[in-house]
């Protein structure tokens, strides 16, 4: 049975894995030429937005589908399929009403919603993706249903749909609101970060079409494998799916919340700082507030640093939100282990996903370590480097632990400890508020101080929980195990990469040479993976053709 189940959810993971990539190379795509269409100050309104929609999108789907993936996986291990569609006919409900209920809160309260970030010029973009948050709950339900029976399928395609539709109406509104408007300069940027967050919401749309029609579709082959079993009763399943979900949706929340309040606090202290300094206040700022849109100049000099925290943060979030295929797989394949009382095999699949997390979240976390600035000039040329490459090279430090955050936080939640991520985020963030004070405000460090207290928030989190771990989960994964072999790889690959982008450019150039130098990376790390023999045998047979990879590697 437990080969069975992590197979399953290799094969679960290895789907969204490939989806997660597409979409990421769409977002990217999107997100690249979008920081360089934008100036600072309108990307800031853009990543204000976001932090905004996350907070909704967050408390609206954060536990559910984590819960409602739960417990359909729990009734389908047992044969009860009767049960499976009464909580999913639960938790569709619930997913709607969260839905419309942040809908008309950012629809209706985007100005002071705004307003709290320290960021009114943003409110536009808010309203903008208040159809968006709406759509994703809802495809939220069936996210969790379909993850729940261990198919990621339509998660997957109905994530490219939206990536897609992201992408093109995205951009092309931007593009429009740029060549077809009139107006002052800053009130057309603005309103082409407006229309590209609406791309957002047509990408939604669209993906929940797709999902629902699926769906509708797979319906008839359910009703065919329908079991005798009686259902529990509706108020009973609710009960138990926001007992559930409530303590992983704080947990989540809280990360959110800190990014809200990081947001608030970095542009608050920035503002303080050119205030006490008017000297740096720059003649083009004094010139704004008096243009259609404009601000105060002290708020768009600290919106120009925000935003180019922000256009660091586009590439730093990209490691971690490959992670989502393994979070979402872990959860219901322990839960069905666990099920049969398999504590044996709840272990090995928990270590397996941190090992296969470590694999890549280790090296591109180093990799934008040791060429942080390198990568900033090859994807965003006009953003300065010098004050760019060390936030992206401190952020990539703190990918990892994020990385690390988000497995332990799964393994925790399916097995029951769903209280726990809660109290580590919680230090986390009071960390990260603390180092925000003492260094963003001081002028020496500036807007540095706000990576710097991102590392230090992500490393107590990842730290606590691996602590709680040992200490709750009766046979928890081996950490040195999983972790070692990657790390060493890594760090040897990120020398070689550093070393080689130097060399290179040099020779071809600094654009070339971070391309030469990310490609000799990659090829030192896939030998090393091979060398040290980072995958064993019985890792390679869970995953699917695994007995021919490991014939053709020659592991045993």
């Amino acid at each position: 049975m437990a080969s069975e189940k992590k197979s399953t959810f290799y094969g679960g993971a290895a789907i969204l894995m490939v989806g997660s990539i597409l979409v990421k190379v769409i977002g990217a795509v999107y997100k690249i030429p979008l920081g360089n269409i934008l100036p600072n100050e309108a990307f800031t309104d853009f990543d204000t937005a976001y932090n905004i929609y996350n907070l909704f999108l967050t408390i609206a789907t954060a536990g559910l589908p984590v819960a409602l993936s739960k417990m359909v996986s729990e009734a389908h291990t047992l044969g009860r399929e009767n049960q499976v569609a009464r909580i999913f006919s639960v938790a569709w409900r619930t997913f709607l009403f969260m839905g419309l209920v942040s809908f008309v809160a950012m629809g209706v309260f985007a100005a002071p919603l705004a307003d709290l970030l320290e960021n009114p010029s943003a409110v536009w973009c808010v309203r903008c993706l208040a159809p968006s948050v709406l759509c994703v709950c809802v495809m939220a339900a069936f996210r969790g249903y379909y993850q729940g029976h261990s198919n990621m399928v339509p998660t997957a395609v109905s994530q490219i749909i939206e990536s897609f539709g992201k992408l093109v109406f995205g951009l092309a509104l931007a593009w429009m609101a740029l060549e077809l408007l009139s107006g002052a300069e800053t009130y057309r940027q603005r309103v082409a970060a407006a229309g590209a967050i609406l791309g957002v919401s047509v990408g939604s749309v669209i993906a929940l079409g797709y999902i629902v029609t699926h769906y509708f579709r797979d319906r008839r082959r359910r009703r065919e494998r329908a079991s005798a079993d009686t259902p529990e009763d509706g108020r009973a399943i609710l009960g138990r799916l926001l007992r559930l979900a409530i303590p992983i949706t704080l947990g989540s929340a809280a990360i959110t919340v800190v990014t809200m309040i990081d947001t608030a606090i970095v542009l608050d202290l920035l503002q303080d700082m050119y205030r006490d300094l008017p000297e740096l206040v720059t003649p083009e700022a004094i010139a704004q507030q008096f243009q259609k849109g404009g601000v105060s100049p002290e708020l768009f000099m600290a919106q120009g640093l925000r935003g180019i925290y922000g256009k660091c943060m586009t590439i730093y979030n990209l490691p971690s939100q490959l992670m989502v295929a393994i979070t979402a797989s872990i959860i219901p394949a322990v839960s069905a282990c666990l099920v049969h009382r398999d504590a044996k095999g709840a272990s090995a699949t928990s270590e397996s996903a941190l090992r296969i997390g470590a694999v890549l979240a280790f090296p591109m976390g180093i990799g934008l370590f040791a060429l942080g600035e390198p990568i900033v000039r090859l994807l965003y040329p006009a953003v300065d480097s010098a004050v760019a490459g060390p936030i992206m090279s401190i952020l990539g430090l703190a990918t990892i632990f994020v990385c690390v955050m988000s497995l332990c936080n799964s393994i925790l939640q399916a097995n029951g400890r769903v209280g726990l991520p809660i109290l580590a985020v919680v230090a986390g963030g009071a960390v990260k508020i603390a180092v925000n004070y003492l260094l963003v405000g001081n002028y020496d460090v500036n807007i540095l101080g706000a990576p710097v207290g991102t590392l230090c928030c992500f490393a107590v989190v990842s730290g606590l929980d691996i602590l709680f771990i040992r200490l709750v989960v009766p046979s928890p994964p081996r950490f040195l195990r999983a972790f070692a072999k990657p790390l060493a790889a890594s760090g040897l690959m990120g020398a070689a990469a550093w070393a080689v982008c130097g060399l290179a450019g040099r020779v071809v150039g600094p654009r070339l040479g971070c391309l030469v130098g990310i490609a000799a990376g990659v090829v030192v790390y896939f030998a090393l993976v091979l060398l040290l023999r980072v995958f064993s045998a019985e890792d390679l047979k869970l995953m699917p053709k695994g007995d021919k990879i490991a014939k053709l590697l020659r592991i045993r």
